[in-house]
């Protein structure tokens, strides 16, 4: 019998989940000295977005693009012009294992590197992106997938592909 190798959004649980993670990040974040400023006039659906987004990249289901009208060129944009900083950035990554923790979320090894691992890989993109003036991703542009192993390689910018 073979085993079947569950995707990051079932290992972590439903999209349920990831609504209750990012509701408690950002009610995290909005308190912050440091980012709170940059989500200070964040949408009501902000919140939601974000949780389908991060739940479609783990494997979950397709509501950030099908039924929030979103794209990987969608959020890019959100982020360009907002010239975001490493202190900024890493802000937002220490709060979001803060409340991943408090949310008690898996942390097994292995899921946690996974997570981990796609939350700096995008923080880091999203620093790049934001000290642009154009969105340089193609509207066309598959969604990312975030799975248990590697990256593809050394980051290239959009212009060197």
């Amino acid at each position: 019998m073979e085993k079947t190798i569950p995707t990051l959004f079932e290992w972590a649980g439903d999209a349920e989940t990831f609504e209750k993670l990012f509701t408690s990040f950002y009610a995290r974040v909005v308190k912050d000295e440091l980012i709170g400023p940059v989500f200070s006039s964040m949408s009501p659906d902000h919140v939601s977005h974000v949780a389908h987004f991060v739940a479609e990249v783990f494997g979950g289901p397709q509501t950030y693009t099908k039924e929030d009208g979103g794209s990987h060129a969608h959020m890019i944009g959100k982020h360009i012009g907002k010239m975001l900083t490493e202190p900024m950035r890493r802000r937002w990554v220490d709060l979001l294992i803060e409340s991943a923790d408090a949310l008690e979320l898996k942390s097994d090894p292995e899921f946690r590197s996974a997570f981990v691992g796609y939350i700096e890989w995008g923080t880091r993109l999203a620093v790049i992106n934001s000290q642009l003036t154009d969105n340089p991703m193609n509207a066309s542009e598959p969604m990312p997938r975030w799975g248990w192993g590697e990256t593809g390689g050394p980051y290239l910018p959009q212009s060197e592909l």
